[in-house]
């Protein structure tokens, strides 16, 4: 029997220093929990660009359609803002999502208890918060035709184009409701119906997926604006929102801040299952490159290292080592270790990123 494969791109910023904590961590489930991984390391973003001159080689690619799981850092960076469209390094983590076509991302927002009080809004309001968002990631404005910037008459025009097939939204419509009867059994569905025909067939597609194959799911369908508003109001009304492309890189940054920190939010990006079953898919944590601090041990790595617990689980089917790792976490945070993005509090112990990583580690062993 084979060993899964894994894929790891630490990317440009702070993205070694956390994947080198996740690599601890890997490593750990080897000697530990007899889990060991093929593991495999490339380029992408600003780092790729400078070695090869393209945010993303073929060579890369044609490995992360091999493997497993990808796991991914962050990209980008200022140095980079310069270089034309069309090789910056962004475009090479789209370029990974299109040709892998994962088009259902999740990206959870959990408030750990020992973090409510980090987080914009009301201890009350956030604390236990759970919620998944479920944004479609392949289609919508961000791919759509035509695009681009246009001469008009003796002025400039920007146009992006905001598109979806019926089929597209059938499949991530899927994927959220699959996921709400494995938690709280509810979705609730955002577009902008009262403006946009695309969301007007958003709207009915899920409705349709809903009545046809999970009628046992409770469904709401809210407009984004509405919902953005409610994520603030009070977001442990949801379970499962379900959005496209734009509206789920708005929503769930949103969602982000709620639980205090984005150095603690990890994602998936799923896509159609492979040969033995599992999806294509992809891990990374929310958080941008984070060039000003990159190189100082200041990073958070806890949402890369809770990237890979989403790999535990949705990849490797491992959901019992899954849950063990976030436990740790959780462990680690209750205890008031904390790097410096949490910081504040009396009592707390600060850690470099490092010593977050080895945290965690023991916090592992101490699990056995």
């Amino acid at each position: 029997m084979t060993n899964p494969s894994l894929l790891i791109l630490p990317g440009d910023g702070i993205g070694p220093e956390v994947m080198a904590e996740v690599r601890k961590i890997i490593d750990w489930y080897g000697t530990k929990r007899d889990m060991v991984f093929d593991v495999s390391e490339g380029l992408v973003g600003g780092c790729s660009y400078d070695a090869h001159g393209t945010p993303l080689t073929d060579e890369t690619m044609e490995k992360a359609q091999e493997v497993d799981a990808v796991l991914l850092g962050a990209v980008g960076g200022p140095k980079y803002d310069d270089l034309d469209f069309s090789v910056k390094p962004e475009r090479g983590l789209l370029r990974l999502r299109k040709e892998m076509d994962l088009y259902a991302n999740l990206r959870p927002a959990q408030c750990f208890d020992a973090l409510a009080d980090f987080s914009s809004l009301k201890k009350d309001v956030v604390a236990g918060l759970d919620i998944m968002i479920v944004r479609e990631l392949t289609s919508g404005i961000y791919f759509g035709e035509p695009r681009g910037i246009f001469e008009e008459g003796n002025e400039r025009v920007g146009i992006n184009t905001q598109r979806y097939t019926e089929s597209e939204i059938e499949r991530v419509a899927r994927s959220a409701f699959e996921l709400a009867r494995k938690r709280g059994n509810k979705v609730c569905s955002m577009e902008k119906a009262n403006v946009m025909e695309s969301g007007i067939l958003w709207r009915a597609v899920v409705s349709e997926v809903h009545e046809k194959e999970y009628p046992d799911v409770e469904l709401s369908h809210m407009y984004a604006d509405a919902g953005a508003m409610q994520l603030c109001r009070w977001p442990k009304q949801f379970d499962v929102i379900v959005t496209d492309n734009l509206f789920g890189d708005l929503l769930s940054d949103a969602a982000a801040m709620l639980t205090g920190s984005l150095g603690m939010l990890p994602s998936a990006s799923l896509g159609a299952p492979m040969a033995n079953g599992r999806p294509k898919a992809l891990y990374e944590p929310v958080h941008g490159s984070a060039p000003d601090i990159a190189g100082q041990g200041k990073a958070n790595p806890i949402a890369c290292v809770l990237s890979f617990a989403m790999a535990l689980r949705y990849s490797f089917d491992k959901g019992d080592e899954a849950d063990r790792l976030e436990a740790a976490v959780e462990k680690v945070l209750a205890d008031g270790v904390r790097t410096a993005d949490l910081l504040g509090e009396e009592g707390v112990t600060p850690v470099s990123t490092s010593e977050m990583g080895d945290a965690i580690v023991a916090a592992l062993n101490a699990s056995l």
